[in-house]
């Protein structure tokens, strides 16, 4: 066996190329993307329930009476969300201006986990509407609260992105985005796991902070649960 061993190492050994140790140094000194910068570029509308419009590009705030503080509330979050310090929004949404079958659409799009994907087909099934991938794809398209209510998190069968209301490339800066942000935020100190993005979460010191990949692996190692953001595997 060791001489076939030597006489088929040639045939699969793969030399790396010569820029190789460069480019990994180069990789690590590069920080996680970040999409902080186009927070101001979004703006709200809210009433007294919550944010009922969240809208990308040019205009205003609207809100008046309790809804300022809502709109207050989202635009922080929102702003932790890009710049990969949240990985789930606290802020009420007002959603009764939408009923029905896009109800239950969006109420099943914000089950899907932060850093997760789901296809318009998935969708239509757990709704109860097997053929209604089509229709399904129609409502998320007008949700008023994209982000918030997270459709970007649904693709096509066939793995491409499908539509969204705040293009293709936001999407897929969207996706990157929860790909690389910590989900699971434990303190060496309290022995706590945190969601990222909990109030007890952020106020856990530098050198006290280690990530999880899941309750379970936090728990492994002797970790328990935040009485605040309750984690919980497979959770939104």
């Amino acid at each position: 066996m060791d001489r076939t061993d030597e006489m088929l190492r040639p045939l699969f050994a793969v030399r790396a190329p010569s820029t190789l140790p460069e480019r990994v140094r180069a990789a690590l000194r590069t920080p996680a993307p970040t999409l902080e910068a186009l927070a101001d570029r979004f703006h709200f509308e809210a009433t007294d329930r919550g944010v009922c419009r969240l809208a990308y590009g040019r205009g205003r705030d609207v809100a008046t009476g309790r809804g300022r503080r809502h709109v207050e509330q989202a635009r922080a979050e929102l702003a932790e969300y890009l710049a990969g310090r949240r990985t789930f929004f606290t802020v009420p949404v007002d959603l009764t201006a939408v009923a029905g079958f896009q109800d239950r659409v969006l109420a099943e799009a914000r089950r899907i986990p932060f850093g997760a994907v789901s296809s318009y087909a998935v969708l239509a099934r757990r709704i109860g509407h097997p053929r209604a991938a089509r229709a399904v794809g129609n409502a998320l398209g007008a949700n008023p609260v994209p982000v918030l209510v997270p459709c970007h998190r649904v693709i096509r069968g066939d793995g491409t992105w499908g539509h969204y209301a705040f293009g293709g490339a936001m999407k897929t800066r969207l996706l990157t985005l929860e790909r690389v942000t910590p989900l699971l935020v434990g303190s060496t100190s309290t022995r706590i796991v945190c969601r990222r993005g909990c109030p007890n979460e952020q106020r856990i010191a530098e050198h006290r902070r280690i990530v999880f990949a899941s309750v379970a692996d936090a728990a492994g190692v002797g970790y328990r649960p935040c009485r605040v953001c309750h984690p919980r595997d497979g959770a939104v």
